[in-house]
């Protein structure tokens, strides 16, 4: 099989392969850990975003269970599901069931949901609620079958404007292809500003999607491609 280290990957975008999901959660948890501790030291406090869905969750209790200034810790979502945080949809959920424990739940919790007369409106609520943040200094996505990350989505009505490098808006909602449908996303703009970019697949077809992404092609067909660039760093197990 195939390692990342085979693929081409774009100049300064550094691939990691390792033995299995396991040997990924733990190498990924250190180095957001290292991150973290670093932007703490220089400018007092860190802001993570992270990924949903199933395949966070070892990275999250690993991450856990790491050593840091964990209260000036903010931890937010680079995408959420329009469902309330009492939902087993919803990715603040998962975070703070897997995430936020131990000394861990001293961090700031910044979640996406709002309730709200429509998708819409909950975006501009989302919108608000994020003003003012910093950059982002670790962010950490995740990649479907069809190329998306985050939930940005081929094919949905608001992927131009979220994948405009100019999109004055942190916040657009997305419609996904599955249940839920209805779903709350980050732009392009706050994302692709992280100043560390970490991208974590598991298995042949993941590795497959990568590798179709990398070939010449538009980002509204693939949106991961506008993140196939420096500083990102792609972590894959088997």
């Amino acid at each position: 099989m195939s390692a990342v280290a085979d693929l081409l990957l774009p100049e300064g975008v550094q691939g990691h392969t390792h033995a299995d999901a396991q040997a990924l959660a733990e190498a990924l948890a250190g180095q957001v850990a290292e991150a973290l501790r670093t932007a703490v030291d220089e400018r007092g406090r860190a802001l993570l975003v992270v990924s949903g869905g199933r395949s966070p969750v070892a990275f999250f209790e690993f991450l856990a269970r790491q050593e840091l200034p964990w209260a000036r810790v903010q931890v937010s979502l680079a995408d959420e599901r329009w469902v309330p945080p009492t939902h087993a949809d919803s990715n603040e959920a998962l975070v703070r069931r897997h995430l936020l424990q131990g000394p861990a739940a001293q961090a700031t919790m910044l979640g996406l949901y709002h309730p709200a007369e429509s998708l819409e409106e909950a975006a501009r609520l989302a919108e608000q609620a994020l003003a003012g943040l910093p950059p982002i200094d670790v962010l950490v996505l995740g990649m479907g079958d069809d190329g998306h990350t985050a939930s940005l989505f081929p094919a949905s009505a608001n992927l131009p404007a979220a994948l405009d490098p100019a999109c004055p808006r942190r916040v657009l909602a997305m419609q996904a292809p599955s249940e839920p449908r209805q779903r709350l996303t980050l732009t392009l703009p706050p994302l692709a500003g992280a100043h560390l970019a970490l991208l974590a697949l598991q298995g042949a077809t993941k590795l497959a999607t990568l590798n179709q992404a990398l070939r010449p092609g538009s980002a509204a067909d693939m949106p991961i491609r506008a993140f196939l660039h420096a500083p990102l760093q792609v972590h894959w197990s088997p």
